[in-house]
Order: structure tokens, then C-alpha cells, then sequence
């Protein structure tokens, strides 16, 4: 079943995983009080004036997808991470870079009040 919102989507995890993908959304919230949340291409979605980031459950990590421009702003900080071209990979077994993302997500709200 596809869920149709965050918290479906997040509850559909081992225990320990909701936890922490609790925590990813609760730092982008506070970044981005008026961002709305939706389920957009199948990943938890916070838009405002477009996509300001996503995020998805994996095997072993939560897949943070910020996008092409804040990869290259922040290039220097996700060094720590397996980066993809428009993603950040933040293993479980790692504490989450809360004020990084929070960093992110503004740098995001720049970006998309600015198109």
C-alpha cells in the first residue's frame, strides 16, 4: 500500500528507524515552520515554493535528497557521507547531523523564494 502522508510512511518501520526518521522530521519542521508535507514520488516531501527537501527509508540508511544545488553548497561538510549526486546517505547506526540538515533546509528556502 503506498502511504498517503508522512506519518504513514514513517510508520511502516522497525520501531527504531520511526525514531529516527522522527527526529529528521521534527529538525526540517522547526528549519521550515511553514513547509508543507506531502508524499511526493513515493518519499516523505516538505515543500515551499517547490521541493525543499525529501527523505526515504532504506536498507541501511535514511536517503536525504536536498538536491543538486545544496549537494554542491555543502560539498565540504557532507565529506563524512556516501553522497550521490543529489543525496546524502545517513547510516542508522550513526547520531543524525540535525544542524546540518537544519543548514540544508534553509539554504533550500533561499534557493526556492528566490525562483
Amino acid at each position: 500500500m503506498t502511504p498517503q502522508n508522512i506519518d504513514e510512511y514513517i510508520a511502516a518501520f522497525p520501531g527504531d528507524i520511526q525514531v529516527l526518521m522522527e527526529k529528521l522530521r521534527a529538525a526540517i519542521k522547526k528549519a521550515a515552520p511553514e513547509a508543507t508535507e506531502k508524499i511526493s514520488w513515493q518519499m516523505p516531501t516538505f515543500q515551499m515554493n517547490g521541493n525543499l527537501i525529501h527523505f526515504a527509508g532504506h536498507k541501511k540508511h535514511i536517503g536525504l535528497y536536498p538536491g543538486v544545488e545544496a549537494m554542491e553548497a555543502f560539498k565540504e561538510e557532507l565529506v563524512a557521507y556516501k553522497t550521490t549526486k543529489g543525496g546524502i546517505q545517513l547510516p542508522y547506526n550513526k547520531p543524525l547531523p540535525l544542524g546540518l540538515v537544519a543548514k540544508i533546509v534553509r539554504f533550500n528556502i533561499k534557493r526556492n523564494l528566490g525562483k
